[in-house]
């Protein structure tokens, strides 16, 4: 096989001769590039003894690989680095990786969007920057998206619309990916996310709810929550100097806390005194 169109080589400015050899690796599915499914990247350093010592490999940005394979390719390549100690080992290590890529051609993490895993007979996408994500969820995700810049297109004046329209990217990495929302729509949900439990309102979280609406209503009490709106017309005036500004502020309430779930009940979102912990600082401390 020639590895010569893909392997980058770097060369010591010192010795002449490489030290750094990087290449992206693939599964072998002859020339069918949509059924490549996982991907690692290479990266080997020849110290300057080699071969005469095992050489220092790393394999980064994995695609579709979870933990436990890409720990069985390090003990693989370890092994392999041992047994050739005295001969090169580059072309055998990509090899290695590369058997190992095909025969666990299929992703084995999970969709960025429902949080599950892929299961047999699931239909699932994978995009240009090789990122995996069941194409029910990918289809909703994108068509939310799509939504959501439309109403903020309708919102800006003319010259201010984007003149390219949506274009549907990662949700992951970012990257521009093209894909075919109408098509994604028509694949079925996954069978994992059919058959999670339906979600329910427990006690701790009526609690936590109570907990965040207090804090919310001191928060806009205070102006801490900021109406965009209501902000555009208003004019601030102040009427205390900094000295008064910053004791008054010292001496306020500072409200109630989301940080401990056993904590007593608010009331009118301001703890009792007898509730409060009040902080002294000695003047040699300061």
């Amino acid at each position: 096989m020639d590895y010569t169109n893909n392997v980058l080589c770097s060369l010591s400015v010192f010795r002449g001769c490489p030290e750094l050899i990087k290449t992206t690796i693939f599964p072998s599915t002859a020339n069918e590039v949509d059924k490549q499914y996982v991907c690692v990247t290479l990266e080997v350093k020849l110290p300057e003894e080699y071969p005469d010592c095992e050489p220092l490999v790393q394999l980064r940005n994995p695609r579709g690989l979870d933990d436990s394979t890409i720990n069985h390719l390090y003990k693989s390549i370890k092994d392999k680095c041992a047994e050739n100690v005295g001969q090169p080992v580059i072309f055998e290590l990509i090899d290695l990786i590369r058997e190992n890529l095909t025969e666990s051609n299929l992703p084995t993490c999970q969709c960025a969007v429902c949080l599950y895993g892929f299961s047999e007979g699931d239909s699932f996408t994978k995009t240009q920057c090789f990122h995996y994500f069941h194409s029910y969820c990918l289809a909703n995700h994108l068509s939310i998206t799509k939504r959501h810049f439309q109403e903020e297109q309708d919102k800006l004046p003319a010259w201010q619309k984007s003149t390219k329209g949506f274009q549907a990217t990662c949700p992951v990495c970012r990257e521009m990916i093209e894909c075919d929302i109408d098509e994604l729509k028509t694949a079925h949900p996954p069978k994992e996310l059919e058959s999670a439990q339906k979600f329910e309102v427990t006690n701790d979280l009526r609690l936590l709810q109570e907990r965040m609406r207090q804090l919310f209503s001191y928060q806009k009490s205070k102006g801490g929550i900021i109406d965009i709106e209501a902000e555009e017309n208003k004019l601030l005036l102040i009427t205390q100097s900094s000295e008064e500004t910053a004791s008054s502020e010292s001496t306020e309430d500072p409200g109630p806390s989301l940080s401990n779930l056993n904590d007593p009940v608010l009331e009118n979102g301001v703890l009792k005194k007898s509730q409060r912990c009040d902080v002294k600082m000695n003047s040699s401390d300061r």
